[in-house]
């Protein structure tokens, strides 16, 4: 039996013994998010439900099963993965497009009138829950958030990590917990709150400046946060935290508490007290437990915005990592550049290679995601992942799509370079060029303060949009300081809501990676990373533009030149002296020479 047909049996025997259990309790639908939580984007494997019962690995993704049906919802990142993983089973694929009903429309519509629609509260997001139970009334269908289906079926399932939690400290962490925290409380004066409740992982990491290795990718730490006026308290494992880290934490004012404690401590506020919450970022599961008697305030958590805006400081230390880090995409590349013919070479080997090149660099820590090298069609997948079962030679002609980044004391980093093997197509040159001349035109764009972050989309999408190309994912996401490679609340994707947190403000950092995808032929993305910085004041308000942060050399093999315009050849020459000006000083020997020869003004 092939691996596929047996994973297609073991998921048709999860589906019918959930229909079993749904069955038993009078479940008519049953609703799996991709969740923790603490709604985190990376799950570890306590929580990785939908893609334990569904076979999908994708990162993000919806599941619902009813007695007769079962539907995966996913955008067009993962239609290919998707399509692969799904092919076989009894789940079919539904594609999120606009004017197709989601995953909570297609509930709202297809639920039993009167029937019973599960979910487990522990996972699923305030705001969804209210939304969902919305849609349903007008059915008299009953939403249950009181019950997770799964744990009857899923006999081994992972344990919760237990790794170890650790401060980040000076000169790394510019600012002192203590001072962090009086700054929140200051928030919550302001606004009228008596206590905080945070269940996001980045949040509580960046308020506390402690770091961990619980989820793959982001420096953080299974656990939760309530912080008053005079008391904050952590709620994390006590294996996780030794007795000089407890001691660091007692000495700022900081109480610690098991993590299966918070339920408690949330029964437990006093009558009349007022909590804050963010509806978006914490599970109806919690707050059940928040009697009646607790006056909710809802809004954004605080440290969601005071983190995305980095200091002067922070950003000394984000522009040293990506100059270590630019340094290891060098010798990278020197390397890659030295086995081309001479050696069989994958997609795998790309990962591995990449990898290695990035630990040899000083304060690197871990990957920021998991590596995408993809070989001319499996780059149109924008999150294709090679794996030693499933992966491309590269050999021939054609485009080698790298995407990676790495996590380091200073900074994170993330970045999408395009590499000729062989010798690329007119028209593969021209989609790279189409979306160099997207991402040059953002880049070097100036915008009032305060402008909601998605309304900057079409000016990437503009030189493709002129010769009808587009592409399915947003232009930019926000991006953490040793932190989420994914972070809020600005993002430049004109199908977000435009909503006031997405206001671009001084030091937030965001990608630029438009790109142009031809399933089964190849895909293009280029992505730099870019710093909000102050761009002066005129009679009509104060302006901010972008400072490029990512410094690697741009594939000009890849490019068709006579389609750039003089400013865009300006821009790209300009942005090549400067990666040559300050990784030559970090790169000796063949990865100084490939700079050199990558670098060079056209």
């Amino acid at each position: 039996m092939s691996m596929q047909s047996s994973t297609q049996g073991t998921v048709t025997a999860r589906l019918a013994r959930i229909r079993e259990v749904m069955s038993r309790e009078g479940v008519d639908a049953l609703l799996v998010p991709s969740a923790d939580p603490h709604l985190s984007e990376y799950l570890p494997g306590y929580w990785q439900g939908r893609q334990w019962l569904s076979g999908f690995h994708g990162s993000v993704g919806t599941l619902i099963v009813t007695r007769d049906f079962a539907g995966l919802w996913a955008d067009s990142r993962y239609w290919e993965q998707a399509e692969k993983e799904l092919a076989g089973s009894t789940i079919g694929l539904m594609k999120l497009l606009p004017g197709n009903p989601g995953p909570l429309e297609w509930l709202a519509e297809q639920a039993p009138e009167g029937g019973v629609v599960a979910v487990d509260g522990a996972v699923m997001a305030v705001a969804s829950a209210r939304q969902l139970g919305e849609k349903l009334q007008a059915r008299k269908v009953r939403l249950r958030t009181d019950i997770d289906l799964l744990a009857h079926i899923w006999e081994d399932r992972p344990v919760l990590p237990d790794n170890p939690v650790y401060q980040h400290l000076p000169p790394h962490a510019t600012l002192s917990r203590p001072d962090k925290l009086a700054q929140l409380r200051q928030n919550l004066k302001e606004r009228g709150a008596d206590w905080h409740f945070l269940a996001t992982l980045d949040d509580i990491a960046w308020l506390f400046n402690l770091r961990g290795s619980d989820v793959s990718y982001n420096p953080v730490f299974v656990s939760f946060a309530l912080i008053g006026q005079h008391q904050a308290t952590l709620f994390v494992a006590p294996s996780k935290v030794d007795a000089a880290l407890r001691q660091a934490l007692e000495k700022d004012g900081v109480n610690l508490q098991g993590y299966d404690q918070a339920q408690a401590a949330l029964a437990a506020l006093p009558v009349g007290a007022s909590l804050l919450v963010d509806p978006a970022r914490v599970t109806c599961g919690l707050l059940d437990n928040v009697s009646a008697e607790v006056k909710l305030l809802e809004g954004l958590n605080p440290s969601t915005l005071f983190k995305s805006r980095k200091s002067e400081a922070d950003a000394v230390h984000i522009r040293q990592a990506m100059e270590q880090d630019g340094a290891a995409l060098c010798e990278f590349f020197a390397w890659l550049e030295s086995v081309q013919g001479q050696q069989t070479l994958t997609e795998v080997d790309i990962d591995t290679h990449l990898s290695a090149a990035r630990e040899r660099r000083p304060g690197y820590v871990s990957l920021s995601f998991a590596t995408i090298a993809a070989f001319n069609a499996n780059g149109a997948m924008p999150h294709y992942r090679a794996t030693e079962e499933s992966h491309a030679r590269i050999e021939g002609d054609g485009l080698l799509l790298i995407d990676s980044g790495g996590q380091y004391l200073g900074g994170t980093t993330d970045i999408t370079r395009m590499v000729a093997i062989g010798t690329p197509s007119a028209d593969q040159k021209r989609d790279c060029t189409r979306v160099l001349k997207g991402m040059i035109a953002l880049s070097r764009a100036r915008f009032p303060r305060g402008i909601l972050s998605p309304l900057l989309d079409a000016i990437a999408r503009a030189p493709l949009w002129a010769e009808s190309v587009d592409y399915g994912h947003g232009t930019g996401h926000g991006v953490g300081y040793f932190m989420n490679v994914h972070e809020g609340p600005q993002v430049i994707a004109y199908q977000a809501a435009t909503t006031p947190q997405t206001a671009m403000q001084a030091g937030m950092i965001t990608s630029i990676e438009p790109g142009t995808y031809r399933p089964g032929k190849w895909g293009v993305r280029i992505e730099n990373l870019v710093l909000n910085r102050e761009a002066g004041k005129s009679e009509f308000g104060d302006f901010l533009e972008f400072e490029t942060l990512t410094l690697c050399p741009i594939d000009t093999r890849c490019l068709a030149l006579e389609l750039l315009t003089a400013d865009e050849r300006a821009w790209l020459n300009a942005y090549h002296q400067q990666v040559r000006e300050r990784i030559g000083p970090l790169v000796t020997g063949a990865p100084l020479q490939w700079l050199q020869d990558r670098a060079t003004a056209i």
